[in-house]
């Protein structure tokens, strides 16, 4: 079987000659909690000032966000960062997006999403949400919009990192490692498998082996 990474170390590869840039490209785990949270917070607040707003509807529109970026997570996953344009640039822009994670799955600091590109992404859905929904259902909206990218990125890191015996968890984890290690063109749900079953990107079941970190 061809070999999927270049290194299954916890090591950085260099990614931008300048320093400026390659210091921006590495991020702690803990970035996007500290990041996101207080944000989350926020718009959970705000939502219960926004009138005729009954807690049912705040419910449903808290876990209709929460399902949008599950679908959310897939499609960018899937369709930008598995997109290999052909040109050099191109190449070396996917490299920058993704293609640096699967070369080196273990790297830390390069496991979630760097605010310079998620801050950009959540004002750019914010706004789209804004302008579908309304300034009164946005927010509890976005609010689970939120918490869902942050239980993905929190997820991803630890299916990297961390080790559990719940089953939930074991799940979620050999899907991905089938991912990176035996077949990076099917298994594009990391926190979220659902869409891959829905749009028949799942592994082969009856492929039982199991991909063991070397």
């Amino acid at each position: 079987m061809t070999k999927l990474y270049k290194s299954n170390k916890d090591e950085t590869a260099r990614m931008f000659q300048n320093d400026f840039f390659e210091a921006f490209s590495k991020v702690h785990p803990v970035v996007p909690v500290i990041v996101y949270l207080p944000v989350i917070i926020y718009f959970i607040y705000i939502s219960f000032f926004i009138p005729r707003l009954a807690l049912l509807s705040f419910f449903l529109l808290t876990l209709s966000g929460i399902f949008i970026w599950s679908l959310t997570e897939y499609n960018l996953h899937r369709f930008i960062f598995h997109y290999k344009p052909k040109s050099s640039f191109g190449e070396k822009l996917h490299f920058i997006f993704h293609g640096v994670h699967h070369d080196y799955p273990m790297d830390s600091r390069r496991l979630v999403m760097p605010p310079s590109v998620s801050i950009p992404l959540a004002i750019l859905f914010y706004y789209i949400f804004r302008y579908i929904l309304g300034k009164n259902y946005t927010p509890p909206f976005f609010a689970g919009f939120l918490i869902g990218y942050l239980f993905y990125d929190m997820m991803h890191f630890s299916i990297h990192h961390y080790n559990s015996h719940n089953k939930f968890f074991l799940f979620i984890k050999k899907h991905h490692m089938k991912h990176h290690y035996m077949d990076n063109n099917n298994g594009y749900g990391v926190s979220y498998p659902l869409w891959d079953i829905v749009y028949s990107t799942n592994f082969d079941q009856n492929d039982s082996s199991d991909n063991k970190r070397t």
